[in-house]
Parts: structure tokens; sequence; C-alpha cells
């Protein structure tokens, strides 16, 4: 099977069923020769090598390619499959994507694309950068590390801006028992914050409550425009008046609702203040 496989395509796979798939298993437990039935249970794991390169964060030169990391995540998944042993008892799932990461991790760092004498300039800016840190009890400028380095600054630039990393966000920071994951010192920003998820909770509740003061037709007509996603034509349609009078029927329906919730703020903040 080609390692070149495109990682995207695996939602055009077919999955088998939990049956299905154990029974693979247990035809290449018996042969792992069997190269055919190893490559349909790659193609079926391949979204474990998906998720570990989304999860992977790497900073690298323009000679690596997304496809060179994909490469090696699934390099990382064939040696799993062709190593794995339920007997341990460790699930498959949880085992590959400890080799996969492994995989694409050493693949990255044993690939060295800088010339040795640059490593030298880059440990030398490191070590200046910490030295004069713990001089002046913060970190300097670029600026200041030129000149203790006897350096101009844009050639200071342009050492660091060669370095390069890979993290992973598994990593831990912290030593110990006080060590932990990257990934649980990140914030989701796709999230709400506990105080905006109450504020949230709040306004629907107060929406809600205002909702119920406005004229059953009012309240009808933009229930249709706003959840059921109605044009203003099918929504005369279907309370019988013309488009136009809809359009001065939902401009009243805002104003009053307007009215309302600022009518609500002001007796909560009066009360507040009280």
């Amino acid at each position: 099977m080609s390692q070149t496989t495109d990682i995207d395509s695996y939602k055009k796979i077919v999955r088998l069923t939990d049956k299905e798939l154990d029974d693979l298993w247990g035809q290449y437990l018996s042969d792992r020769a069997n190269k055919e039935v190893r490559d349909k249970l790659i193609v079926q794991y391949i979204y474990l090598a998906r998720y570990v390169v989304g999860r992977i964060k790497v900073n690298l030169p323009p000679s690596f390619s997304f496809e060179d990391i994909v490469s090696f995540g699934i390099e990382g998944l064939i040696d799993a499959i062709e190593k794995y042993h339920p007997s341990k008892g460790a699930k498959f799932e949880s085992y590959a994507l400890m080799r996969i990461r492994g995989s694409i991790i050493d693949k990255i760092r044993s690939s060295d694309w800088l010339p040795r004498t640059l490593r030298r300039k880059i440990k030398e800016v490191k070590l200046a950068t910490e030295k004069l840190k713990q001089q002046i009890g913060r970190a300097p400028t670029t600026k200041e590390v030129a000149d203790i380095m006897g350096l101009p600054e844009e050639k200071v630039i342009e050492i660091m801006s060669s370095d390069v990393s890979v993290n992973s966000i598994y990593d831990k920071k912290g030593v110990g028992e006080d060590s932990v994951e990257i990934i649980d010192t990140i914030e989701d920003e796709h999230s709400n914050r506990p105080e905006e998820e109450i504020e949230k909770t709040d306004a629907k509740k107060e929406l809600e409550s205002a909702l119920k003061k406005l004229p059953e037709r009012e309240r009808t007509l933009l229930v249709f425009y706003y959840h059921e996603n109605m044009t203003l034509k099918e929504i005369g349609e279907a309370i019988n008046v013309s488009e136009s009078r809809v359009c001065q029927l939902h401009a009243q329906a805002i104003m009053k609702l307007r009215n309302i919730l600022s009518v609500n703020r002001s007796e909560r903040m009066r009360k507040t203040i009280v």
C-alpha cells in the first residue's frame, strides 16, 4: 500500500462493523504475511493518523510538506498494525496513537536539515539570551542580545528564524506531579467560557419571556421568519396578509420586543442598585 495515501480520503472509506473488523483482525493475526488483509486494516484505521497529524504543531521549513508529515504518520500506523498483540491488553487505537505520534516526531527530529555551523550559532544566541535574562531579570530584546554578541540585530533575527521546533500538544510542561500536557493548557476558542455560557443562557431565557408578551400573530411571524427561515412572501401566504403587511408587522414586532427587553433590563438594574 502506498504511504502517500491521501489522508483526507478517509471520509470516503466504507467503515466496517465491529464484527467485520474483528474478523479482519482475526485473519491478519493468524497470518501476518497477508499484506492484502494488512492493507485493509490500514484503510480502516487511517483516521487515527489524521487525528494525530491535526494535533501536532509543527514549524518547518519549505523542504517539509504536509504530505511528508502524513506519510510519517502512516508509517507509524503500519508499524502499529504489524506489531500489535491483543494479548498485551491494550486497545489497538490507544497503542496506534502512540506509535503514530512517535513516528512523526522521531522522523522530523532525525531529519537535521540545518548546517552544523548554523546549529552552533543558534545555540550561541540561545545561551546569550539566557545569560542576559538572568542578569537583567526579564526577557531581553533582540537588540540587547545582538549588542552583547557583537552582531547586527538583523543577523540575530536571521539566525533565530532558522531555528525550527516540533511540539506535540501531548508533550508535558513541568516535572513530577506538577507536570501537565500542553493540550490541557490550550483554550478552546470555539467554546464559551463559563461566564459567557451563563450570560448566553440568561439572554435566551430573557428573550423567551419577552416573546411571550407579544401578540400571537407577531410572535408567530417571528418564529416563521427566524426559526423556520420562511420568506416574507411565504409568511404572508401562511397568515393571509400581503408581503408588504408582513414587512410592517415584522418591524412592529421587533420594535415591541426591543422595548420589552429594554424595560426588563432597566428593572433589573434598578433592583440591583436598590
